[in-house]
């Protein structure tokens, strides 16, 4: 009779911020080393070129989600990315009309094509549908028309919401006093993705702000062509405790917005008359 062998997988959890850190953590079973270019919604920018140099010495490839930032937009293997992995779902299906993934192998590692190949595609069944495929094909066409539209909106509209007295921060890494803007600017030519992060007074301010949105919706989903505004702590983080969620910087006090093609001035007025209704 033959019993499969199942094979345990071991996940550290370290600061992908200190070089020395990522460094130590890897040894001889390690797979990868995986990370979000940016943080959602904490928005930390790592050094891709360093985390590749720590898992290169080691015969190890740099896997990295580059969601916030579409691929269009720069070049992940330049800075020494492996394997990309993006949900399509995102600015690629542009209408929120589709559910998809993409994994872009840049061949560096030739032992990891049997594995995408076989296991994730023939065995898992991991490929799209022909109407997905047909949608986000379509998508595509945009991409880089509404992605410039969504990241230069995001951007204008994150400068004008430093002036508003209700809000107490805004984290946005294209802001130049933003403490990885410069690195953001190196890694990503001078793009910043169409996402940034407001605080408010308190938790009950942020459920009343989502409440008193009239053009930008309260939605989960990310780089959609509508504005949406989500409160992290109590959704995409809310399964966490409140000890884990501090230590992961994910605050009560946080809106996540994802901005999209709409004019400018009617998002800030909808920000604006959000914060101040009663």
């Amino acid at each position: 009779m033959f019993l499969p062998t199942y094979v345990s997988v071991e996940t550290r959890f370290i600061d992908l911020l200190d070089c020395e850190a990522v460094a130590n953590a890897i040894d001889d079973n390690t797979a990868c080393v995986f990370l979000e270019i940016i943080t959602n919604p904490q928005l930390e920018v790592a050094d891709l070129r360093m985390l590749a140099s720590a898992a290169h010495q080691h015969n190890v490839p740099l896997v990295a989600d580059t969601t916030i930032i579409p691929f269009t937009q720069f070049s992940a293997s330049a800075l020494g990315v492996d394997i990309e992995v993006l949900s399509s779902t995102k600015y690629i299906s542009g209408g929120a009309t589709s559910l998809g993934g993409l994994v872009i192998d840049y061949g560096h590692f030739p032992q990891l094509y049997r594995t995408l190949k076989f296991e994730l595609l023939y065995n898992i069944g991991s490929y799209m549908t022909p109407q997905v495929a047909f949608m986000q094909t379509n998508g595509l066409e945009t991409l880089d028309l509404r992605y410039r539209v969504q990241a230069d909106n995001a951007l204008e509209l994150a400068r004008r919401l430093r002036q508003v007295p209700e809000i107490k921060g805004v984290n946005h890494i294209g802001l130049t006093d933003n403490k990885f803007h410069q690195l953001a600017t190196e890694q990503f030519g001078g793009t910043y993705g169409a996402m940034f992060t407001i605080d408010l007074e308190d938790k009950q301010r942020c459920f009343d702000f989502i409440d008193n949105l009239q053009l930008i919706s309260r939605a989960t989903n990310l780089f959609d062509s509508k504005s949406l505004a989500i409160h992290p702590a109590s959704t995409i983080f809310g399964a966490f405790a409140g000890s884990q969620r501090r230590a992961m910087n994910v605050n009560d006090t946080t809106i996540r917005l994802s901005i999209g093609m709409e004019s400018v001035d009617d998002l800030y007025n909808d920000v604006v008359q959000a914060l101040t209704k009663h």
